[in-house]
């Protein structure tokens, strides 16, 4: 009699065309899973825009009918980023679409069809917690992931455990940074994607089996360092 075949894992990444949604589709890929890439730019992957219900629904239905389930669903797709003093209400609403509102109803249309120790990893910012001006649009849709996170981690218990994490400064050139701009991070370097990809496959993992409704930010202890005028040669000048 043959020894029974374990079913291969599925995982679903959005935006992983590029930058960190690349690094984790292909660490992925390096364990065997069956990787399903939706990405706006073109190439060899379902291209669509996620700020389109039809889109979604779409894409998700190919998923299912080719697989019968899913087992992880990362939200990386990354939303516009433009300020209060230019942004105009229907870039605001396509920030919230494509980093909140795709996330939400991709995960209700894979509800059904989770599998056993499934798990959702949505992809949100260290600016979920801090800001730069004029980022309001990029800012409120990572807040948003970072709070509906918590909110399906309690929705789905007992079925998929639902995380966040939230980079901070990631190069995804893998450039090495020297000077000032390491050493502002009390990690001394700036990130690269495989700082993400490395968390986001040790909470699909066994070993975090205990782990949801959680957001780990990986930012190099950045958002930690405390600064004043003065320390370390910092200064202040505000702008005219």
């Amino acid at each position: 009699m043959k020894k029974h075949q374990e079913q291969q894992k599925v995982a679903v990444v959005t935006g992983g065309a590029n930058g960190i949604g690349k690094c984790i589709a292909e660490e992925f890929r390096k364990l065997g899973v069956k990787v399903y890439v939706i990405d706006k730019a073109a190439g060899d992957y379902y291209v669509g825009d996620i700020s389109d219900k039809a889109v979604l629904e779409a894409f998700a239905e190919k998923v299912i009918l080719e697989n019968g389930g899913v087992d992880y669903l990362i939200n990386n797709a990354l939303p516009l980023m433009k300020g209060i003093g230019e942004c105009s209400y229907e870039e605001f609403q396509y920030a919230l679409a494509v980093g909140v509102t795709a996330p939400f109803y991709l995960s209700k249309l894979f509800a059904p069809h989770f599998r056993e120790d499934a798990c959702i990893i949505n992809i949100s910012s260290s600016r979920d917690r801090m800001s730069q001006p004029q980022t309001e649009s990029y800012t409120a849709a990572k807040g948003g992931i970072a709070a509906l996170t918590h909110a399906m981690a309690a929705s789905f218990a007992g079925k998929v455990r639902v995380n966040s994490i939230s980079p901070g400064w990631i190069d995804t050139a893998y450039t090495v940074y020297e000077g000032p701009d390491a050493l502002q991070q009390p990690a001394g370097r700036v990130g690269n994607p495989m700082d993400i990809a490395n968390m986001v496959m040790f909470l699909c993992s066994d070993k975090a089996g205990f782990i949801t409704g959680e957001n780990i930010c990986i930012d190099g202890g950045m958002t930690k360092l405390m600064i004043y005028h003065g320390d370390h040669g910092w200064t202040y000048t505000p702008e005219e």
